[in-house]
């Protein structure tokens, strides 16, 4: 395993970029990329990332079996196969080739839903159900290699986010692995709003089902809104000793409770927490980094584009028995566009979320939704296109808009070459996030010298400057931001029109700006890693 300043580090996550098909969100895009910069940066020469198999990945790498583990899990010993996949990261550097390996749990708890299928979606009454139980067996193996490797206090284990949580108190207080106890642990939240909280008794899925007798203080890792209920997050931040933020903005922000009223996004009732950790100068804030291409990509023609996307809904529809509204929609718009498109495009790539675009539907004092109302000011040769999916009431939301406004095109799905189009294509990107971690969208889009209108929140604060390479909104509660947004973007618009060689400007400032993950490994190595 990998050495920093005579430490081995073993990164346990959920996901990883590196893998097709082995990325939801922004996880899989830190997976991806950090070991790398830190393998290329030195001094680690190697690092090690463990994640589950999901029963796809370990035969998709074609990684190696290794001798199974055998692990005490709801009363009864179970084999986990393990498979290892070396160099699943390779950096050739003046000094040597340096690498990082892939370890791949398998189990058929970890593929229960489907193999290759990372999270799984539970009924209402029953969140995080099935994934927990999932993950809480994962942290268990985790902890048991790690023992047989004998990691001991030579390793340093980085957990990411609430899936990898368990591994803090099965090291700390479990005896069966009392070798791991006095192990530096790094604790990485990606996006807070996602805890894994369980019941401590009385269920399948909970605390004492997974591990009967395991005793942990419940005042470090009950839920401080539920206290029947273990939240491994915050088990978490208070066992580990070292905690990080993917932005410094986010760092901050979870701090401070959250305020319904006024839309503020905060701790997600682990505030207190995580101010006790801030002023004991153990969580750090360190902006994601972006890949970028060698060269900005071509911005395609508005011909070219409408071919590009009527060939990908094309897919979409071969892909099911029936054509989704939405999917039908799309093809009627593109189809009618096909001689004389938009000559100017405003967009959005988004997972459809009340996070990412709840602002879009809130309803404005004339009672029309913020959407509706940037639809309606769009100058005549203007059009928005959106690609993205994910919660079903939202798709609905978006696709009746798109029956009714001809200005305006969602495509429901994803697609990295179309995304790559809609990042090149467009002249200005909203990004109305009501909370966020990080962000990835808008580094894309700038990259590609699109300047992006975005709330003023966590990582959208620290990488769009107001007025010089994009735009920043707020206001004092949902309504107000939204109400602020349709003013601004108006706006924008009309600025952007009248005044070209300044808009100009900003869009060779935001192609100009980066953000490196070399940067942010340097300071993992300096914050994280160096107690």
């Amino acid at each position: 395993m990998g050495t920093l300043f005579g430490k081995r580090i073993c990164m346990v996550c959920a996901e990883n970029g590196a893998i097709p098909g082995g990325k939801v969100g922004g996880l899989g895009d830190v997976m991806r990329h950090i070991p790398e910069a830190l393998i290329s940066t030195r001094p680690i020469a190697e690092a090690d990332i463990v994640m589950p198999g999901y029963g796809r990945f370990a035969e998709l790498t074609g990684a190696e079996p290794q001798p199974p583990l055998r692990v005490r899990f709801r009363g009864e010993w179970h084999e986990i196969q393990v498979s290892r996949e070396r160099g699943l990261v390779f950096v050739a550097t003046r000094q040597g080739d340096f690498t990082a390996d892939g370890w791949f749990f398998d189990h058929p708890l970890l593929s229960a839903a489907e193999p290759g299928l990372i999270y799984s979606d539970d009924p209402p009454g029953r969140p995080f159900a099935s994934d927990a139980s999932r993950f809480a067996l994962f942290c268990a193996a985790v902890c048991q290699f790690l023992v047989e490797k004998e990691f001991g206090n030579r390793g340093l284990i980085h957990l990411h986010d609430w899936h990898a949580a368990m591994v803090a108190p099965l090291a700390r207080h479990d005896p069966q692995y009392k070798a791991l106890a006095q192990t530096p642990l790094v604790f990485s939240i990606h996006n807070l709003a996602m805890q894994g909280i369980r019941p401590f008794a009385g269920d399948e899925s909970s605390l004492e089902a997974w591990f009967p007798g395991l005793d942990v203080p419940r005042k470090i890792i009950a839920d401080p809104r539920y206290p029947d209920c273990f939240n491994p997050v915050r088990g978490a931040i208070n066992l580990c000793d070292t905690l990080h933020t993917v932005s410094p903005s986010y760092a901050r922000e979870i701090c401070r409770p959250d305020n319904p009223e006024t839309g503020f996004h905060g701790g997600e009732g682990l505030h207190a927490d995580l101010e006790r950790a801030q002023a004991a100068g153990r969580l750090h804030g360190i902006l994601n980094g972006c890949d970028y291409p060698a060269e900005r990509a071509a911005r395609p023609s508005p011909e070219q584009f409408v071919a590009a996307a009527g060939r990908e809904v094309l897919k979409w529809i071969a892909g099911g028995a029936q054509v989704d509204s939405s999917h039908y929609i799309a093809r009627e718009r593109l189809w009618l566009w096909r001689e004389k498109p938009p000559k100017h495009w405003i967009t959005s790539v988004t997972r459809l979320t009340p996070q990412k675009v709840a602002l879009f539907q809130t309803r404005l004092a004339s009672g029309e939704s913020a959407l509706e109302n940037i639809l309606a000011d769009l100058p005549e040769d203007h059009a928005f296109v959106m690609l993205g999916s994910g919660d079903a009431d939202i798709e609905n939301f978006f696709t009746r808009h798109a029956a009714r406004r001809e200005n305006f095109l969602f495509l429901k799905g994803f697609s990295e070459p179309l995304a790559n189009a809609i990042y090149a294509l467009g002249e200005l990107f909203l990004m109305p996030s009501s909370f966020e971690p990080c962000g990835i969208s808008q580094m894309l889009a700038m990259a590609a010298g699109q300047p992006c209108l975005a709330h003023a929140v966590g990582g959208l604060r620290d990488t769009i400057s107001n007025n010089v390479n994009g735009f920043k909104f707020e206001g004092n509660n949902p309504l107000d931001q939204a109400t602020v947004f349709t003013r601004k973007t108006r706006r924008t618009i009309a600025m952007k029109n009248r005044d070209p060689e300044r808009w100009a400007s900003l869009c060779e400032a935001a192609a100009k700006r980066r953000f490196s993950w070399d940067d942010a490994a340097k300071r993992y190595k300096r914050k994280l890693y160096a107690g």
